[in-house]
């Protein structure tokens, strides 16, 4: 740990105030690439304990700028017609009132930063988080104001993350928790590296771009590419046999909100992947949240 990195977490440790009576904790759980319909044809029956799922609308196509997002409070958001878009901004931020168990949190109260962690850290919350991206590793932005940023070894191990889960007795924790199984090449942990699907030309493009060679336009077998979609489905349940363990451990007063970053296009219109695109399948997500019992 850098000299830096303690100075830090000094400060952090004299400056957090004393936390407001019968706050929850808050768990915000993002299934990376996971589009809405996988989510919902997966039928995952932990997950829906939570409550039904909702459709909505990330403001990103990618992991990193999604992130930001997120940290910023603005979390996927409905798509109301004929409505002023700062009441929609409102409204979502209006919702953690309910989530954290602290009446009348406005707009206002996240001023002038904007940033989640630190907003919650003046509540006197704990914060952590544990990411599998390595674009969100805890050298970027996106770790500012945590108490503790872990990256996994592993990018689709739900369960792994659950060892660096901590929650502090004396205080409210908030704990971001990103996971991977969702993500190209949909994998469960349990399946050998040897088994993943390759997509011919996929891989090579990275190659091409660290040699500073010219990409060409490829084309994806859409049979091929509707099997990638399955296997996203099939990965949506191994995270859900995860979440009932993680349900277990953790304490009753936790808020629970689980969403995605973006989705993920599987050939619609000739598009596979999310980042630089434009589809409505790259922004729709799952969202679904409640407090355990």
């Amino acid at each position: 740990m850098s000299l830096f990195s303690i100075f830090q977490k000094k400060i952090h440790a004299q400056s957090q105030p004393i936390p407001i009576p019968e706050s929850h904790n808050y768990v915000l759980i993002i299934l990376d690439s996971c589009r809405f319909d996988s989510f919902v044809q997966a039928k995952p029956k932990y997950m829906s304990k939570l409550g039904t799922v909702q459709r909505r609308w990330s403001y990103a196509s990618w992991t990193a700028p999604a992130h930001y997002n997120l940290m910023l409070g603005l979390l996927p958001h409905e798509n109301p017609k004929n409505v002023v878009a700062s009441t929609v901004y409102k409204k979502e931020l209006l919702e953690f009132s309910n989530r954290l168990n602290i009446p009348n949190i406005q707009f206002e109260h996240m001023l002038p930063r904007m940033w989640l962690p630190q907003y919650l850290r003046s509540l006197g919350y704990y914060t952590q988080a544990i990411v599998s991206m390595p674009v969100i590793n805890p050298s970027t932005p996106i770790a500012v104001d945590f108490d503790q940023y872990t990256l996994l070894k592993k990018h689709n191990d739900l369960r792994g993350a659950f060892r660096f889960l901590h929650f502090s007795p004396e205080r409210p924790t908030f704990c971001l928790i990103n996971t991977g199984e969702t993500h190209y090449p949909y994998a469960p942990p349990d399946e050998p590296t040897s088994q993943w699907p390759r997509i011919n030309g996929l891989h090579g493009v990275f190659r091409k771009l660290q040699r500073g060679e010219p990409i060409q336009n490829q084309s994806f077998n859409l049979d091929r590419l509707a099997q990638l979609h399955q296997r996203q489905i099939r990965a949506v349940h191994a995270v859900d046999k995860a979440i009932e363990e993680l349900f277990d451990l953790l304490p009753s007063n936790t808020f629970v909100t689980i969403t995605s970053d973006h989705g993920e296009l599987f050939g619609e219109n000739g598009f596979f992947g999310h980042g630089p695109i434009q589809h409505e399948k790259v922004l729709e997500v799952p969202f679904i949240e409640g407090k355990l019992r």
